[in-house]
């Protein structure tokens, strides 16, 4: 399932999108010209919190980080590892993407923790 063009991000920007199948929204991040993409649910709790604090408020204010607006965790945007906050050590659930020939960003394959969840 295609869900945008990597031309529509703009390198340092995260966008959520609802996907079907999926309980959370799927977060991608567009960084120096790679897609990277993880579910809308800090590990923080059982069951995952939304992180934006608004629409597609995903990074902190410097863009370095995606951050969790609610109980302030930083993640690397490359890993999706929490280096900051109350759950440091444990990471974001990646969502493996590719980008097409033409340029667009597919899920590569549903994550069957995410369904079942």
């Amino acid at each position: 399932m295609e869900l945008c063009q990597l031309s529509d991000l703009q390198d340092g920007e995260a966008r959520g999108f609802c996907v079907p199948g999926f309980l959370h929204k799927v977060i991608v991040v567009r960084r120096h010209g790679q897609a990277f993409a993880y579910l809308d649910a800090c590990p923080h709790y059982t069951g995952g919190t939304p992180m934006a604090w608004k629409k597609d408020a995903y990074l902190n204010g410097e863009g370095t980080h995606l951050a969790c607006h609610s109980h302030g965790a930083l993640f690397d945007i490359e890993t999706g590892r929490c280096v900051l906050g109350p759950c440091l050590g444990q990471s974001l659930q990646d969502v493996p993407v590719h980008v097409t020939k033409h340029g667009g960003i597919e899920i590569a394959a549903l994550a069957s923790s995410e369904e079942e969840a």
